[in-house]
């Protein structure tokens, strides 16, 4: 039975480090995207066919749930999902407050980020499991941030997402550790990736990580890439329910 990896993201950033890396692994991948040229799927694609392996990108939005089930029934007829990473960086980034109210966030924009960002971990788990798509040994990875618990200015739903994330990812590493899944959180540091560019004083974010982080340069996608590599390598569960820091020892230093 082949063996797959499924990235949600997997088209840029650290989505598309983990594919190139999981595929050099040895790690058929299954790509989900949202937006991104051709060119750059077809790119990614060739690199990924280089390293002897099956690839295959669907584009779609991530919270339909028809196209959902669809991916389910492709996997089945692949194979088991070894590895699968969360690694989704849509949504709205406004204050909470402003004195124009069109300018803040609303429930729309609240509630796309937390179901986007957030929970749609825990929809895409559940059909995976049910559909006998996770065996013993199959890890799950979530992307996180240090803004799980800091606050950056319009920040405020993305935050909010990226705690709904830690917390969907601890309630899953306890339900799915009788069946020998791993789940973790993974906290990368400062990444200068498209998704970080669109939050609003990245500049600053950048110059603040690279001058105080103890390795001192920015985390990249492929240190997050190499890292989770080796974890979906094991198939011990033992390691489950954390959120694990890879950012060069950003975090500590504040």
């Amino acid at each position: 039975m082949k063996q797959w990896a499924l990235i949600l993201g997997a088209s840029s950033g650290i989505g598309a480090a983990c594919a190139k890396k999981l595929a050099e692994s040895g790690l058929n991948i299954y790509g989900i995207y949202l937006r991104k040229p051709t060119s750059v799927i077809d790119e990614l694609t060739d690199y990924i066919k280089s390293q002897n392996v099956d690839v295959c990108f669907h584009k779609m939005n991530a919270m339909n749930e028809d196209k959902r089930l669809e991916v389910m029934n492709n996997l089945k007829d692949l194979g088991q999902v070894k590895c699968f990473i969360h690694s989704i960086a849509f949504g709205t980034l406004k204050p909470m407050i402003s004195k124009d109210e069109n300018s803040s966030l609303d429930a729309k924009n609240i509630d796309m980020t937390l179901s986007v960002m957030g929970s749609s971990l825990v929809y895409w788990s559940q059909d995976l499991y049910q559909n006998n798509l996770l065996k013993k040994g199959s890890q799950i990875f979530s992307m996180t941030s240090a803004g799980g618990r800091k606050q950056w200015k319009s920040y405020g739903a993305v935050s909010m997402a990226k705690a709904t994330l830690e917390s969907a990812s601890r309630q899953l590493a306890v339900e799915l550790a009788p069946d020998g899944i791993g789940v973790n959180a993974i906290q990368a540091g400062v990444t200068d990736t498209p998704a970080l560019r669109k939050i609003p004083g990245n500049d600053q974010m950048i110059d603040f990580a690279t001058k105080h982080n103890p390795s001192g340069r920015l985390t990249t996608p492929n240190d997050i890439a190499e890292y989770i590599c080796l974890l979906s390598q094991s198939n011990n569960s033992w390691l489950t329910g954390n959120v694990i820091r890879i950012d060069g020892g950003e975090d500590i230093i504040g």
